[in-house]
């Protein structure tokens, strides 16, 4: 996608140095002990505890919330970390208020929930800055997988894989692990390089060898990993784009925002990372908040998300709809991307509204005009060429409840994969589950 910026308003240090530090700093600062003890005291230690199935990885909450309690924050940890070896991250990217912190009692009760996301973060952290691996690996089994894919889901099979005494070698396209934690995650929620540091947490269980740039249908192929593989479970997450489908597309300052949220999180100087002064993002999940929130505060001066339904139809929840609008982000219901201008570069963006009948959008031929010399696409991301010959469903990989692909000897997980939501936490438990079923299927 083109991204010179002459002749726009694109330009780099907005804000000095000072000011980006400000804006991107940690969004959930973290508790002291005192807080964590503080907080865990509001617990009632519910026996059918409703956070615990609301939690996609099923965490023991009130046990590990006891322990935080008792002074034990690294039995705490150990509790979060069977169930969810990325507890570290999930602690901070979780959408908690859409999950278990809406189904806790206090919530109901008072509209306060735990903060369990918080307690969360403290428990591993403090287990984390020690250095140690709380898991020790299994007497080696002779077995070899193959892991495509070094996300959430992929991590946390081989971690889980190499636990139950597998070895297992990690393939991915770039040029580092962490997947979307690592290049598509907001950095105010994952500050001072966090990601790498829990993949590097991660590895101390040993039997992981990590091979970077290889690529799924480039130097990899299906029938090459499963003849050398004992397994294969692929996590390629979504790497193709959707297309606006409107004309000027094309245009400088249009790109993927998914792309954008890369290049920031890589970027060793913020001040350095160019920015329009006219921002609209186009879409309205979790991507789209995290690109219009940085534009913000990276210094561009208007920033509208426009999303073709209603806000309840949304899919960043209302804790992150909030908070865009907290930062000074416009939101805009019911309209859509009908064509972008600009001589060269993007210019004007014009928005059709919509009105949604029997669940199919349509335009109402009322269209506006924004200023706009940057178009963030955050419209979802689609798998990037058909893995072999593995049945779709929809636009994904077909699984079953624990990842098998319709190929034998192959498990998927993931973004790439059927069913679940794509959340961090969503495919870890992915990742874990499979990992048990390829366990269960190498032993026999």
């Amino acid at each position: 996608m083109a991204t010179s910026h002459q002749a726009s308003g694109i330009q780099a240090a907005r804000l000095d140095a000072a000011g980006i530090a400000e804006n991107f700093s940690d969004l959930h600062p973290a508790y002291d002990a005192h807080e964590a003890a503080v907080a865990a005291d509001r617990c009632y230690f519910c026996y059918d505890a409703p956070c615990m199935t609301a939690c996609p990885t099923s965490i023991d909450i009130p046990q590990f919330i006891r322990e935080i309690q008792a002074g034990h924050a690294e039995s705490a940890a150990k509790t979060i970390l069977e169930q969810n070896i990325l507890g570290g991250m999930c602690a901070r990217v979780c959408p908690t208020e859409t999950l278990c912190e809406e189904a806790c009692v206090r919530e109901t009760a008072e509209g306060k929930p735990v903060e369990i996301g918080r307690l969360q973060r403290y428990a591993t952290d403090t287990l984390m800055e020690k250095g140690e691996h709380p898991f020790k690996r299994a007497a080696s089994t002779g077995k070899k997988v193959a892991v495509v894919g070094a996300g959430p889901a992929g991590l946390a099979a081989a971690h889980r894989l190499a636990m139950l005494g597998h070895d297992v070698v990690v393939y991915d396209a770039k040029s580092k692990a962490g997947g979307l934690n690592e290049f598509g995650i907001a950095a105010y929620k994952s500050t001072n390089d966090f990601a790498a540091r829990e993949v590097d947490w991660l590895l101390q269980i040993g039997g992981i060898t990590m091979d970077y740039g290889k690529k799924l249908g480039g130097e990899l192929s299906l029938d090459g990993l499963t003849s050398a593989y004992d397994a294969v479970f692929l996590s390629i997450g979504l790497a193709g784009v959707n297309a606006l489908r409107a004309p000027g597309e094309d245009k400088d300052g249009v790109r993927d925002a998914v792309e954008f949220i890369a290049e920031l999180r890589q970027a060793e100087d913020l001040t350095a990372l160019p920015v329009g002064r006219n921002v609209v993002v186009i879409g309205g999940g979790m991507t789209a908040v995290d690109a219009a929130v940085q534009s913000k505060l990276l210094g561009a001066e208007n920033v509208t998300i426009a999303y073709r339904r209603s806000r309840e139809d949304m899919g960043a929840s209302r804790f992150e709809q909030d908070l865009a609008a907290s930062k000074g982000v416009k939101l805009m219901f019911n309209v859509m991307p009908k064509a972008v201008f600009g001589n060269g570069a993007a210019a004007e963006i014009e928005l059709e509204y919509t009105q949604v009948a029997d669940g199919k959008v349509a335009g109402t031929g009322e269209t506006e005009r924004l200023a706009a010399d940057q178009v963030f696409k955050a419209i979802g991301q689609t798998l990037e060429g058909q893995p072999g010959a593995l049945e779709l469903e929809g636009r994904k990989i077909k699984v079953s409840d624990t990842g098998r692909t319709s190929m034998a000897g192959v498990w998927a997980g993931g973004d790439c994969a059927s069913g679940g939501e794509d959340l961090t936490v969503t495919a870890v438990a992915e990742g874990r589950d499979a990992a048990m079923d390829i366990h269960s299927s190498l032993m026999g």
